[in-house]
């Protein structure tokens, strides 16, 4: 299959005019597989109605079949066709985060959307993007569209259309390249299906901020703790690790160091995933930066990116530093862990 790149400029009012974005939707509407970014990462988008489209993401991930995908619109309305919003609490969180990178759980209405999008379940997780070019996507597509990262399944989700490129260039009909995209890890998601909502990934959207508009929220316990069977089916896979093994390494920067250097003793190249503020200290094959320190969005933003970069870079091992657990800090250290295996060090 020869896979198609569409550019578009983001800067221009994308209503009235770009070719690109009607062939995308039509691809959609004829139901294939097209790539396009989001405000956190770049999704895979297929028409939501449709079984065979939606396989086909199935299909070009390598995507475990109990793992449900995330339906995206680009109007509340396309919303009551498929799931029951009737909560006071949907609403707040649809007035105050919509669009933006919150993806809700509801109940599903049956027989609008294909089974395979949620997986057989009689829930739906849904959200509405803030991007221009998804936006506009799928409003001229007309349907709700299913999309998980544009990645092969277990790897680093993309952050820019080269990585969708490298992972599936072959396997999907197009790739709308909008540029870089900005929050850089994927939305959270919170379950309203009862009385106390429940966070069943961490991402774009802190615990606090939700909080601070609907009261009570906690998170699933099997986020927090690998002994516990993770609510949501897709966070008991291994995600967005590099071909290089990876561990998060706990201690002092001089200890942290000295590990490097045994490493490299035996022969193995190693790299260090750090922040701008430390780049400094370290002494290894390979340093990167992710952002700074006392910025974590900045270091949600480049997580991925950074990843993928020092994969490039062919290393027999890789330490990440820890990042405190606050705000985004919780989403960022959610997808490290994954990352690692829950592979963890102290020195």
């Amino acid at each position: 299959m020869d896979t198609i790149t569409w550019i578009v400029d983001v800067t221009t009012d994308l209503s009235t005019n770009c070719p690109q974005l009607t062939e995308a939707a039509r691809m959609l509407q004829n139901n294939e597989v097209v790539s396009f970014p989001t405000e956190t990462v770049y999704g895979l988008g297929a028409n939501a109605k449709n079984t065979d489209a939606v396989t086909k993401i199935y299909q070009a991930k390598g995507r475990p079949s109990d793992n449900p995908l995330i339906v995206h619109i680009a109007d509340v309305e396309q919303l009551k066709e498929f799931a029951d919003m009737s909560s006071a609490q949907v609403a707040i969180l649809i007035e105050r985060f919509w669009p933006g990178p919150l993806t809700l759980v509801l109940p599903c209405k049956p027989g609008v959307l294909s089974t395979r999008v949620t997986a057989g379940l009689d829930t739906v997780a849904v959200r509405m993007p803030d991007h221009p070019v998804a936006l506009e996507l799928i409003k001229r597509a007309a349907i709700p569209v299913a999309a998980p990262s544009a990645n092969l399944s277990g790897k680093p989700s993309p952050t820019r259309a080269e990585h969708v490129a490298h992972d599936l260039n072959g396997r999907i009909a197009g790739i709308v390249d909008g540029g870089p995209t900005g929050v850089g890890i994927e939305s959270t998601v919170i379950s309203c299906t009862g009385d106390v909502p429940v966070i069943l990934r961490p991402g774009g959207v802190t615990k606090e901020q939700l909080e601070n508009v609907i009261g009570q929220v906690i998170i699933d316990k099997g986020i927090e703790n690998e002994n516990e069977a993770p609510l949501s089916p897709g966070m008991k896979y291994t995600h967005y690790a590099p071909e290089a093994p990876l561990a998060i390494v706990k201690g002092n920067r001089e200890n942290i160091q000295r590990l490097i250097e045994q490493y490299q003793k035996d022969g193995r190249k190693v790299g260090i995933l750090t922040t701008e503020e430390y780049a400094d200290t370290y002494k290894a094959d390979v340093v990167w930066a992710c952002g700074r320190r006392d910025r974590l969005e900045t270091v949600a933003a480049g997580l991925y990116n950074s990843l993928r970069s020092l994969d490039e870079k062919k290393l027999d091992f890789i330490f990440a530093e820890p990042f405190p657990e606050v705000g985004v800090g919780r989403a960022v250290m959610n997808r490290l862990l994954k990352a690692a295996g829950h592979r963890i060090i102290e020195v």
